[in-house]
């Protein structure tokens, strides 16, 4: 049986044909633990080259290290030193999750600190995204390179909350690969397909797996979503201080976080760079995992 995040079966979406993920990189790599100053016990995988500057992966709302998609990470990982994490109260991760973005950006940067680490670029997606830019803000001298992911500015307009069907889809308590693939991928016939092989890659693989985020935490980080989308003018004109070079990477329909907030970012930004995936909502990099991580590693290398 494959489990969805709250434990529903998802083997209805391993269509035939769908590719599983390979047995190294991501999947292949075990869980391991390690404890911070702030008396949190982290759960993380690495891998990846093992040397240069490493890509921390914050991940979206909801998502533990098993939710990003192999086929972007793997190829990332063959030229980087790759990170995945739970933060505080995600999946394996000690703790009680916090409902401020703020927060997550400090358990974040204690994470970083207690692997020893002075020096790190980051992948945001979509809530990761949101704590990239108040890391990359807050401690600019440990953040080099930042890819936001299917996210937005704080305070901007259109950011205010999500749409009653995003939320029908993926906050309430019960959900499933439906609403994943009615969130994340574009209302088409080849997004549609294209999400299914993308959660068999997700979730086509059993042994190992982290543990499922709790509702205690998708409450808390909703919380968070919620008051990141509060108008704050001050917090817009902010982002004019992140002078790290920063790659924006969005779908041209993003249900979730509307396809102009990404727009909106790039032009508040000094530094941005901004690619549009055709045909492709929230999980555009996903859906377009070969394209997003060609322009990661072409982004991460100048």
């Amino acid at each position: 049986m494959n489990l969805s995040p709250l434990g529903h079966d998802t083997s209805a979406i391993l269509t035939k044909g769908t590719k599983m993920a390979s047995t190294t990189g991501m999947v292949g790599t075990p869980i391991a633990y390690l404890e911070a100053a702030n008396g949190v016990t982290y759960a993380y995988r690495r891998f990846g080259t093992g040397t240069g500057i490493p890509l921390v992966f914050l991940q979206h709302f909801r998502g533990n290290i098993d939710n990003w998609d192999p086929k972007l990470v793997d190829q990332i990982a063959e030229q980087r030193d790759v990170i995945l994490f739970d933060n505080t109260g995600v999946g394996s991760t000690s703790g009680t999750t916090p409902n401020t973005v703020e927060q997550m950006a400090d358990d974040a940067i204690a994470f970083i600190l207690a692997l020893g680490l002075a020096e790190v670029d980051l992948f945001g997606f979509s809530l990761g995204g949101f704590v990239a830019q108040d890391i990359a803000l807050s401690q600019p001298e440990l953040v080099r390179r930042v890819i936001l992911a299917g996210t937005g500015p704080k305070g901007a307009p259109g950011m205010e909350r999500w749409s009653k069907d995003v939320e029908d889809a993926v906050v309430v308590d019960e959900t499933g690969p439906a609403g994943v693939l009615y969130v994340f991928y574009a209302h088409t016939d080849t997004s549609q397909a294209a999400g299914q092989e993308s959660l068999g890659r997700i979730y086509g693989w059993a042994d190992g797996r982290d543990e499922q985020p709790s509702l205690e935490a998708k409450n808390a980080q909703y919380e968070a979503v919620l008051r990141w989308g509060i108008r704050d003018w001050d917090a817009v004109a902010r982002l004019a201080e992140m002078q790290q070079p920063a790659l924006i990477l969005q779908g041209d329909d993003d249900i979730m976080i509307p396809t102009r907030a990404s727009y909106t970012l790039a032009g508040l930004l000094p530094n941005a760079t901004l690619h549009i995936y055709p045909d492709a909502s929230h999980g555009s990099i996903f859906q377009h995992a070969d394209e997003a991580a060609r322009h990661t590693l072409a982004f991460l290398g100048e």
